[in-house]
C-alpha cells in the first residue's frame, strides 16, 4: 500500500467508525436506554441486558470492536502530517492505539462478563444477587469509568489536539479544520470529568454531537487531503 492509500483509508475508518458508532448508539438507546442504563443498578441493567436477546449482544460485540478504527486514523494521520512535526504526531500515533485499546476493554465487557453476570442472575437467590450485584458494580467503575471512559477518552481527545495543532501548523491545510479538532479534544478532556463532578454534564453533552461531527471532518480531510512537504526541521 502506498503512503496515499493508507491515509485514504485511515480517513475513511474513522469517517465511517463516526456513523457506525452513531448507528449502535441509537440502537442501544432504543432498546437498553443507553447511556442512562449504565448508571442503574444490577437488578435493572442486567434483565434489560438478557431482555435485548441475542441481537442486542451482537451489537454490543459489533461496538466493543468498533474502537479498533482509531489505529488505522492514528496511522493515517501520522502519515500525513508527520512532516509538519514528527514528535507530535508519534505522540498522537500513541494516544490513538491507547485510545482502540481502552475503549474495547470498556465495551466488550457487555457481551462477554455482563452477558454472563446477566444469565447467572435471572435464576440467582438473594444472597446470590448481591454479590454479582457487587462485581457488576465494581466492573463497571474500573473497565467502564476509569478504563473505558476516562482513559479512553482522554487518549482519543490527546489524539485530537496533538492532530489538530500540527494541523494548524501545516501550510497548506485548512485552518477551520485545525480549531474545530482543538474546541473538541479541549471539550473532551473537560467532560470526561463528568464521573468525578455533575458541574461538566453539559460540557460532555455537547461533546457527543461535537465528537463524531469532528471524526466525519478530519476523516473527509485526511482522504482528500494533499501530500505534505517535509520542511528543513520538522521535530516536535
Amino acid at each position: 500500500m502506498t503512503t496515499r492509500t493508507v491515509i485514504r483509508f485511515g480517513g475513511l475508518c474513522l469517517a465511517g467508525g463516526a456513523v457506525a458508532f452513531l448507528g449502535v448508539f441509537s440502537y442501544l438507546a432504543a432498546k437498553f436506554n443507553y447511556p442512562d442504563a449504565l448508571d442503574g443498578p444490577a437488578a435493572t441493567v442486567l434483565p434489560s441486558l438478557l431482555a435485548t436477546g441475542e441481537q442486542g449482544r451482537f451489537v454490543w460485540a459489533v461496538y466493543g470492536f468498533l474502537p479498533l478504527i482509531w489505529l488505522p486514523a492514528g496511522v493515517a494521520a501520522f502519515e500525513a502530517l508527520s512532516p509538519v512535526r514528527r514528535g507530535a504526531m508519534r505522540l498522537a500515533l500513541f494516544f490513538a492505539g491507547l485510545a482502540a485499546l481502552t475503549m474495547m476493554l470498556g465495551l466488550m465487557r457487555w457481551p462477554s462478563v455482563h452477558w454472563h453476570l446477566a444469565l447467572a442472575f435471572e435464576h440467582a437467590a438473594p444472597p446470590e444477587r448481591a454479590v454479582l450485584a457487587a462485581v457488576f458494580d465494581g466492573l463497571n467503575t474500573y473497565l467502564g469509568n476509569y478504563i473505558g471512559e476516562f482513559l479512553g477518552e482522554l487518549s482519543f481527545s490527546m489524539f485530537f489536539l496533538l492532530t489538530s495543532i500540527v494541523w494548524l501548523r501545516s501550510p497548506s491545510a485548512p485552518k477551520w479544520i485545525g480549531w474545530v479538532g482543538v474546541a473538541t479534544a479541549l471539550l473532551g478532556l473537560i467532560g470526561m470529568f463528568r464521573n468525578v463532578t455533575g458541574a461538566v454534564a453539559p460540557v460532555a453533552a455537547l461533546n457527543n454531537y461535537l465528537l463524531p461531527a469532528f471524526m466525519i471532518i478530519l476523516g473527509v480531510a485526511l482522504v482528500r487531503s494533499a501530500p505534505v512537504a517535509e520542511p528543513a526541521a520538522a521535530t516536535w
